[in-house]
């Protein structure tokens, strides 16, 4: 039997259409608070599990913060821990320092609700009122950070916090929202007593990032009536996954974007964004929209490894050279939003 060409065409298109679409589930299970073994390191269920620990920290002064702290596989060198510090405008200057240890100088003391690096670096206490992190590194500069949180929005993690895209496995656990911090940072022996306000949050993966989201982005707001924040990937094939925390009036909703839009286009996430992001949310709650074109930092994540080989082993690993574009801006409703995105 003859199949007619137009018939032909469409079983094709359909079929490479079944061939390119992304499998994506989103955790199974209740919604509950975060506990002390989402915020405890994980065990490494594949060759290529990464782990991070990241901040945002905003301060009153219009100075940034972004701390990391990672686990993770670098081709030639094996495992590694990573620590790296990210400042923004700091008195007008964008200084950061990374460092690489081996695995075992991760120590974790889960009777003191700590880990350390060295002792050099470390999160001590639950992720909530009474955290904190610290970071101190001799590189290229003199860098310290030793923050505390006053207070802590309460967070939520959809049963075990785990999705699946393709396969491989993503875990996303958003411990602090939104918290009022303090204490001191410094760069090059100039020290200043801070204020403001802080992001925290703890991902895993059994791949590296840029295999499961070609683009994310993560973000946080300061506003008295409502507070979003969180982090979103958009896979290969423009698909976005992940969650984010909304507080309004103190009730706490999980949203998930259905999609994302820049400049009223439908946004791949294969290049940065150019202008107002809109993203349209599953549970049907107004869309959240802000302005991405004028970042204020940009920055290399090979700026914080050592040497060509090291540079070249990440840049081989990631697929390219990943970028960190972080700005601030406003939502429709004119409530502060700091942002963050991250890609090749």
């Amino acid at each position: 039997m003859r199949i007619p060409f137009c018939t032909f065409f469409c079983f094709l298109f359909l079929f490479a259409s079944e061939i390119c679409a992304d499998e994506i589930l989103s955790p199974s299970g209740t919604i509950k608070s975060p506990d002390s073994k989402d915020f405890f390191q994980h065990s490494a269920i594949s060759d290529k599990f990464n782990e991070t620990w990241s901040y945002q920290l905003v301060f009153d002064n219009g100075t940034k913060a972004f701390i990391n702290y990672a686990t993770l596989y670098v081709p030639g060198s094996g495992r590694k821990i990573g620590c790296d510090l990210s400042f923004s405008n700091f008195k007008g200057k964008n200084p950061s320092v990374g460092r690489q240890y081996p695995p075992e100088r991760l120590k974790e003391n889960k009777s003191l609700s700590k880990i350390s690096i060295k002792d050099e670096y470390f999160m001590e206490g639950l992720p909530g009122k009474g955290h904190r992190v610290y970071f101190t590194a001799n590189k290229g500069g003199k860098f310290f950070v030793d923050i505390s949180f006053e207070s802590a929005l309460e967070s939520k993690v959809k049963g075990n916090g785990i999705w699946t895209i393709n396969g491989e496995k993503y875990a996303q656990y958003i411990h602090i929202p939104y918290g009022r911090i303090t204490g001191k940072i410094a760069y090059n022996g100039d020290t200043i007593t801070v204020k403001g306000y802080g992001y925290m949050e703890h991902t895993w993966q059994t791949v590296q990032a840029t295999d499961l989201a070609i683009r994310s982005f993560n973000f946080s707001t300061a506003a008295a009536n409502i507070s979003y924040a969180g982090r979103i990937g958009i896979t290969p094939n423009g698909e976005p996954w992940g969650h984010i925390i909304c507080t309004k009036k103190d009730k706490i909703t999980l949203l998930t974007p259905k999609t994302i839009s820049d400049n009223g286009t439908i946004y791949s996430g294969k290049e940065f964004p150019k202008g107002r992001i809109q993203i349209h949310w599953v549970e049907s709650q107004a869309p959240l929209s802000f302005d991405v074109s004028k970042p204020q930092q940009k920055c290399s994540l090979l700026n914080n490894f050592d040497g060509w080989f090291a540079k070249k082993a990440i840049k081989l690993m990631m697929g390219g050279e990943v970028f960190f574009y972080r700005g601030r801006s406003t939502d429709a409703d004119n409530n502060i939003i700091d942002w963050s995105f991250t890609g090749l």
